[in-house]
């Protein structure tokens, strides 16, 4: 019997067909398929501006609950040109206006403002609608601004007053002290004190500190040196010669002025220099 080799067909390799969708296909590599945001929108509705600026679905659902916080918000009308006071005092009460001028609080110490002062802003500040928090704002700001002015007007007072105690002692030399008491008791006499002290003048001084004011009070005092409203204790003055004298006798030869050993040696020291000062103003 004829040895017969019988070849088998050849098997050839098993074909394996792609049958995994793109999105498992997708998943499996690791891979992650980004869809188009617009095409998700049907399409009657993808013409709204609105949706253009959407890049996926996380930015559309964030939108959409911020858009539903607000839609459940006590929400405030604005009045239009036609509103009346009314109308905006309703808005002004939704926003924290107080329901009376009486209602505004605020946070400064007792005494640091006046009473009455602050009684007839909270009136005006009521009838604006300001809210509270404005409202204090507004009396700081005030009150910061006025005690800023009060410093400078201060400044400004010590200032003029020196140069015209300056100006009047190189003038007056000696006699400063008896004309200025004697210009102040008539200033005093027929102006007042309250006035003298509190009247401004264009350059920002003090009435009572004005230059020419005092020097024309002086001159006036002068010629009515012997009224008694001036006059005052007058022997508590010296003239300029009287002064003179006073240091010749003091300083005459013999005198305890001269002799260090002398019990009264430095009394009389002392007296002349004061009288000396006295004299050069």
């Amino acid at each position: 019997m004829d040895n017969q080799t019988t070849e088998q067909p050849a098997q050839s390799d098993p074909i394996v067909e792609n049958t995994t969708d793109q999105s498992q296909t997708s998943v499996l590599s690791g891979e992650q398929t980004q869809n188009n945001f617009q095409d998700l929108i049907p399409e009657e509705y993808r013409g709204e501006k609105s949706l253009s600026n959407f890049k996926d679905m996380n930015d559309f659902v964030k939108s959409y609950l911020s858009a539903q916080k607000i839609v459940g918000a006590d929400k405030i009308p604005v009045p239009n040109k036609f509103a009346t006071e009314d109308d905006w005092k309703a808005v002004f009460t939704k926003l924290g206006a107080p329901e009376k001028p009486e209602d505004y609080k605020y946070s400064f110490k007792e005494g640091e403002l006046d009473k009455d002062l602050v009684a007839s802003f909270n009136v005006e500040a009521h009838r604006l609608g300001l809210l509270p928090q404005q409202a204090e704002s507004l009396i700081k700001y005030y009150n910061d601004f006025a005690e800023g002015n009060a410093i400078q007007n201060e400044e400004k007072a010590a200032e003029t007053r020196l140069h015209t105690e300056n100006e009047l002692k190189r003038e007056f030399g000696p006699q400063y002290t008896k004309r200025l008491d004697q210009a102040k008791r008539l200033a005093s006499s027929t102006l007042g004190n309250d006035f003298l002290e509190n009247t401004l003048l264009a350059d920002g001084s003090r009435l009572g500190d004005n230059l020419n004011v005092v020097k024309a009070f002086s001159n006036l005092a002068e010629k009515l040196s012997e009224d008694e409203v001036v006059k005052g204790d007058s022997s508590s003055y010296m003239t300029a010669n009287e002064i003179e004298k006073e240091i010749n006798s003091l300083t005459e030869e013999g005198s305890p002025y001269w002799i260090k050993t002398h019990p009264n040696h430095q009394k009389a020291v002392q007296e002349v220099f004061k009288l000396r000062e006295l004299l050069n103003g």
